[in-house]
């Protein structure tokens, strides 16, 4: 009798195994559904329809894009973290959404360390240092060095409490050993008009809010928080150069699946993706708004992702902000 049950308990993870080896080969036979988890335009669900036609076109099958916006990109993020792992529902996540809000969130509706299965890095965003004309300042050493004589004087807004430009104040006080007055905003774009009207004194932000701005001479770039200088402003050097080795913050984006998605689907759409984020023009569009478009492996993504959210949660710390 426990011989008979054994065997039925065997065949039947057998049976299973055979059916998910079956639809992973066959795949895809319906439309795919990528959740953009923040609302039309932005940098998510641009690189979402930038991959689409391509997708579409490679997997031979209608793919949609449903922008699922709010609470950081945790209700888009849910829903793909409870859908079914078939290869049908994707996740354009942010850096946010897979290494941030679970230490920012005093309530997490998915867990975010184990709720997916990473795909490829979609694109990276590193964040710019700028400041307004009125400070005088040129360098991000003047800068380091006018912090450091005026301790808790320089205002640096950001787009408001536990956002990506947010951390990226608090890590450049550590990386520099300085002190900024932080001043949170609702939105990023309020923030970018107070520094051009030189209401406050700085941000640390992502390119396409400020590069009009930086291009007119309304705002100073002092540097990028990245390990190589973006081609469409070369002029500016990265933090290392200027003098702050390891301060580096980006936006960055991953398309992942809801985890147990068997691996052959998983590394279909790797390859795919990969392919279409090598496309000379789109390349070319993306840098001119400061997105390096990326595509790696699955193994380097799924070995980036916790060392970004290891690194992230001491920030989040030090930042001291929780958010309900």
């Amino acid at each position: 009798m426990k011989r008979t049950s054994v065997l039925v308990s065997v065949l039947g993870t057998l049976g299973v195994l055979l059916a998910t080896a079956a639809a992973a080969q066959s795949y895809p036979t319906k439309p795919v559904r990528i959740v953009a988890p923040f609302p039309p335009g932005g940098v998510a669900d641009l690189l979402a329809r930038a991959i689409q036609p391509g997708l579409q076109e490679a997997l031979g099958q209608q793919v949609v894009i449903d922008n699922k916006p709010g609470a950081g990109g945790n209700i888009g993020a849910e829903i793909v973290a409870k859908a079914e792992p078939d290869g049908y529902t994707l996740l354009l996540a942010s850096a946010g959404i897979l290494t941030i809000n679970e230490f920012l969130y005093s309530k997490m509706p998915f867990d975010s360390a184990t709720a997916f299965a990473p795909i490829t890095v979609v694109g990276d965003m590193p964040n710019i240092v700028v400041v307004s004309p009125k400070t005088a300042i040129n360098t991000l050493k003047e800068l380091i060095d006018r912090a450091k004589d005026l301790p808790g004087k320089l205002n640096f807004g950001s787009a408001g409490n536990g956002t990506t430009t947010h951390l990226a104040i608090v890590l450049l006080e550590q990386a520099a050993g300085i002190r900024l007055a932080h001043v949170p905003y609702k939105g990023a774009a309020p923030a970018v008009q107070d520094l051009v009207a030189g209401q406050i004194d700085g941000l640390v932000d992502n390119p396409p809010l400020v590069l009009g701005h930086i291009k007119n001479g309304a705002i100073k770039a002092l540097a990028w928080a990245a390990p190589h200088r973006m081609a469409i402003l070369p002029d500016v050097p990265t933090a290392a150069e200027a003098g702050l080795p390891g301060f580096e913050a980006s936006s960055w984006f991953a398309l992942i699946a809801p985890a147990g998605t068997p691996q052959e689907i998983v590394t279909r759409l790797n390859a795919e993706t990969a392919k279409i984020l090598r496309d000379p023009k789109m390349v070319e569009q993306f840098a001119q708004r400061g997105v390096r478009l990326v595509g790696n492996s699955v193994d380097t993504t799924t070995t980036f992702i916790p060392k970004e959210r290891a690194r992230w949660a001491d920030i989040v710390k030090v930042s001291g902000v929780k958010l309900e």
